[in-house]
């Protein structure tokens, strides 16, 4: 698995401190040009550990997508010089795929599954810490493993 940084994702920089000013993390910010817009994808998540405010729980809802959607499209117009967006802001999902290794910072404390390929098997286990060359889990048993990217073939967040 590669690790990109996401402050090098277009405009990452410009609206993660607007996503977090709300309680949230922005996991992608994903912008395709096309004819005569862009469409732009916006994942978002809790910060570890937090919960709905009244809610008691950890998902990202509706109420919460609309927030992010109406902070971040006045910028995201002005960075790009235009009216014309299509935004979709979404959660992570119960199990995301994640895609770039950077994004496992953003889910410190939260549990996960990586296939590791020397082991040829996934290892389940809570995210402890990450950098940029490898994360650590804690296990069930309380065993605690550091997995390199470059053995990462997959890894998805899991439901708890």
């Amino acid at each position: 698995m590669e690790y990109n940084s996401l402050d090098k994702m277009p405009h990452y920089k410009e609206c993660s401190p607007l996503v977090e000013s709300l309680g949230y993390v922005l996991v992608e910010l994903r912008i395709v040009p096309q004819k005569t817009q862009y469409k732009v994808l916006v994942v978002i998540s809790r910060k570890a550990g937090e919960s709905a405010v009244g809610e008691g729980e950890t998902g990202i809802g509706i109420s919460d997508c609309a927030k992010v959607h109406r902070l971040i499209e006045p910028r995201l117009e002005a960075l790009l010089n235009t009216k014309d967006l299509y935004m979709e802001v979404t959660s992570p999902g119960m199990e995301r795929t994640i895609k770039n290794a950077a994004e496992f910072s953003l889910f410190t404390g939260r549990m996960l599954r990586v296939w590791d390929s020397d082991v040829t098997d996934w290892i389940p286990g809570k995210l402890v810490s990450t950098d940029d060359k490898s994360v650590t889990l804690e296990k069930e048993d309380a065993s605690v493993v550091t997995v390199p990217y470059e053995r990462i073939a997959k890894a998805k967040l899991l439901t708890v």
